[in-house]
């Protein structure tokens, strides 16, 4: 199968941000729809600061609205038309006015656009879901728009490969099979996560560890570089750790590293498709971070179950120096 080159307006096309545009195009050229996707989700979720993330919310438009005056491409306003179809043939004139309300309010509060991969959603259904992330704090909101731009660039290199090869003819699949893989992806991406269709992410091999983490300074408004963070399993007699109990000796060392000025840690831990089930436990050295705060240092521990395997397990961490929460992502 030959490879494919493409341009950096065409990678552009697929995601607003200039830093994915410009790595993608130095990685091409791609052998496979597979392997740019791949290519693609580390540049996204690794190289691409908080600042390319927002750049690239902010060349869509509203679901619903004219494109954005960010997103130039006639390319780019046409897929997204494409994608906003189903939405735009359900609405009516009620809930088009419910939808443009919310969307303000969305961005009143967060600071960019309601993101969502519409592709095959009604109107309905998107208001619902942004009623539902609209409660949510900041930074758990960055986190879920990020993962909806990542759908929708599968959804448009996709569509770029399937222009690419037909205008081309050096496919040796033929086009066909390359728009039924478009389907499968579209159908993956629209999934429930929590049904079986949903998992359909679990057959293409990892881009990064099974376990990440990043660590916001809440108190100052940006990610906290510099943090130390450590990644240990529980290798104890015991089957896990016990509240209350000494528990030295049990916890076995997977690595270390601190955080860039993205606020993200280096590699944890090796990058395997399926990890280990059992208790981990990644830890924070805030003292260090911040002398004159409260907490020497955070652990949090946390049980991966054998249905768990093949997850990906992001813990990040809100900071203050009095103060700390977090959650999992996905």
């Amino acid at each position: 199968m030959e490879s494919v080159r493409f341009e950096e307006k065409d990678f552009f096309a697929c995601c607003g941000s200039t830093k994915f545009a410009e790595d993608m195009a130095q990685n091409c050229p791609f052998i496979s729809i597979e392997e740019a996707i791949t290519v693609a989700k580390s540049i996204w979720f690794n190289e691409v600061n908080v600042h390319g993330w927002l750049e690239a919310f902010s060349s869509h438009p509203q679901i619903g609205q004219s494109p954005s005056p960010a997103q130039t491409s006639d390319t780019a306003s046409q897929w997204s038309k494409g994608e906003q179809s189903t939405a735009l043939a359900t609405a009516t004139i009620s809930s088009s006015q419910e939808l443009s309300e919310w969307n303000t309010r969305y961005k009143q509060k967060f600071g960019f656009v309601f993101l969502i991969c519409a592709s095959g959603r009604s109107t309905a259904e998107i208001l619902a879901e942004l009623k539902k992330r609209y409660q949510n704090r900041p930074i758990i909101e960055l986190e879920n728009a990020a993962q909806e731009q990542m759908k929708i660039t599968e959804l448009r290199l996709a569509k770029l490969f399937a222009t690419k090869r037909k205008a081309a003819s050096i496919d040796t699949v033929s086009a066909t099979k390359v728009e039924d893989r478009l389907g499968i992806l579209g159908g993956h991406l629209t999934a429930n996560p929590n049904s079986p269709s949903g998992k359909s992410s679990q057959i293409m091999s990892r881009t990064r560890p099974p376990i990440t983490t990043h660590v916001l300074d809440v108190s100052l408004g940006c990610p906290a570089a510099g943090v130390e963070v450590r990644l240990d399993v529980w290798k104890g007699a015991r089957p896990r750790p016990l509240f209350g109990e000494t528990d030295i000796g049990g916890w076995s060392f997977l690595g270390s590293s601190a955080t860039n000025t993205d606020g993200r840690s280096g590699q944890l831990m090796n990058i395997v498709d399926a990890v280990d089930p059992g208790i981990y436990r990644i830890s924070f050295n805030t003292g260090k971070y911040c002398p004159s705060g409260f907490f020497p240092y955070v652990s949090i521990v946390f049980d991966i179950k054998e249905s768990q395997r093949m997850e990906h397990f992001h813990v990040p961490l809100l900071l203050s120096p009095f103060s700390f929460s977090t959650y999992r992502g996905s």
